[in-house]
C-alpha cells in the first residue's frame, strides 16, 4: 500500500494530536494488512448517479476478506500481540462479521481463537466462523452478559480480548479503508465531498473519520444506523454516549451494539458531521438495489449507508459522495426476503 502512504498530509490538518489513533497508526495498520487484506475497489454506476444526483463512489468492503472490513481491525490488532502471549490465543465477542475476522486473522498467524457469539446470529456467520478454526461460545443477547463470558475465558487461558470497536488497534486497521478511499478518489480526479458508512460501535467510522481528516480535510463524513438502533445518532446530537434500550430486533444484526464505544466516540464527536437512520425496510430495499441493479451482494446492516443515500437522508446533489458498503455475509433467506418485497 505504498501509494497510499506515501502521499503527503493535506493542508489544514485539524489537530487530532489528543486522540488514541493517529495517521501514523493507520498508515502502520495499512502495512500491517498489506498483502493480506484485499484492496477493495472503488466502483461507479451510472444508475446510482442519476436516482441520487451525486456522484457516487462504492467502497465494497463486502469483497473484502472473511466477506466485511473487520477483516482489516483485527489482522493489524492481532499483528500487535507479542510473540509470547500469542500461544495463549484470543478470544472476542461478536455477531459475526468481527468473529470472522478475528478467526481468519487467527488462522493465518496460527493462533488459537475463540468467539463468543449470540445464539441467533445469521447461520452462516457462524457456520464460517467455526470454518476459520476459531472455537464458537453461544450465548443469549437477553439474559446473558457476553463480556462477563469472555472475561471468564480470558481468565482461564491467558488469552488476549478483542474488542470488536473499542480498541486503538482495532480502529487503526479499520482507518485504512478511508486512507484507500482518499487515494482512489484522488487518483479519478474526484475530491471528496461527503462519505457515508455503516456504523455499530463507531472502530470504522472513527477510523475512517481520522484518516480523511488528514487527507482530505474538506470531507464530511456521516455515521448510518438502524432507527431503532441510533445510538451513534443520539450521542452526537446530545454530546454524550446514549445507549439502545433493545438488544436485538433488526435486520441488521451487524449494527446491533447497546452503545458507542468510548474510544470511537471520542474521535467522532470532533469528527462527525450529520449521523443519520434508516429503517429496516430500507436497509432491504438496498440490499435488493445492491443485488439487482449493482450486482453486489450486501447484508442488511452493510447496506444501511447506501440506505441512507437512496433515500435522500442527506441533501448531497451535486456532490462527490463515498458510501462504504461495509459487509456482504447475509443468510440466502434473508436475501430471498429482500428481493420478494
Amino acid at each position: 500500500m505504498a501509494d497510499i502512504q506515501s502521499q503527503p498530509l493535506a493542508e489544514d490538518v485539524p489537530d487530532l494530536s489528543g486522540f488514541a489513533v493517529s495517521i501514523e497508526d493507520i498508515e502502520a495498520a495499512a502495512g500491517r494488512i498489506d498483502g493480506q487484506a484485499v484492496k477493495t475497489p472503488v466502483l461507479r454506476h451510472p444508475l446510482l448517479d442519476e436516482r441520487t444526483g451525486a456522484r457516487v463512489l462504492i467502497k465494497p468492503e463486502n469483497l473484502q476478506r472473511s466477506g466485511s472490513f473487520k477483516f482489516r481491525g483485527a489482522f493489524n490488532r492481532l499483528n500487535l500481540i507479542p510473540e509470547a502471549d500469542r500461544p495463549k490465543g484470543v478470544v472476542a465477542c461478536s455477531s459475526g462479521n468481527h468473529a470472522q475476522g478475528v478467526a481468519a486473522s487467527a488462522q493465518l498467524l496460527g493462533m488459537p481463537a475463540t468467539i463468543v457469539m449470540p445464539e441467533d446470529a445469521p447461520q452462516i456467520k457462524l457456520e464460517r466462523t467455526r470454518g476459520y478454526g476459531a472455537t464458537v461460545v453461544t450465548y443469549d443477547r437477553e439474559t446473558e452478559s457476553r463480556d462477563a463470558i469472555a472475561k471468564a475465558l480470558c481468565d482461564e487461558s491467558g488469552a488476549t480480548f478483542v474488542h470488536p470497536y473499542n480498541d486503538p488497534g482495532v480502529i487503526a486497521g479499520q482507518g485504512t479503508v478511508g486512507l484507500e478511499l482518499a487515494a482512489q478518489a484522488a487518483a479519478l480526479g474526484l475530491p471528496l465531498d461527503d462519505v457515508l458508512a455503516c456504523t455499530g460501535g463507531g472502530g470504522l467510522a472513527s477510523g475512517i473519520a481520522v484518516a480523511l481528516a488528514h487527507k482530505t480535510p474538506q470531507t464530511r463524513f456521516h455515521t448510518a444506523e438502524p432507527a431503532l438502533f441510533d445510538d451513534y445518532k443520539r450521542s452526537l446530537e446530545s454530546g454524550t454516549i446514549q445507549t439502545n434500550a433493545a438488544k436485538s430486533g433488526s435486520v441488521c444484526d451487524a449494527l446491533l451494539t447497546e452503545a458507542p464505544g468510548e474510544v470511537s466516540f471520542s474521535i467522532l464527536r470532533e469528527l462527525a458531521g450529520e449521523a443519520v437512520a434508516v429503517t429496516d425496510e430500507e436497509a432491504l430495499a438496498a440490499v435488493a438495489f445492491a443485488f439487482s441493479e449493482l450486482k453486489l451482494v450486501v447484508e442488511p446492516g452493510g447496506a444501511v449507508a447506501l440506505a441512507a443515500l437512496l433515500t435522500g437522508k442527506l441533501p448531497l446533489q451535486g456532490q462527490t459522495v463515498g458510501v462504504v458498503l461495509t459487509g456482504g455475509n447475509i443468510d440466502p433467506q434473508m436475501l430471498m426476503q429482500a428481493l420478494g418485497r
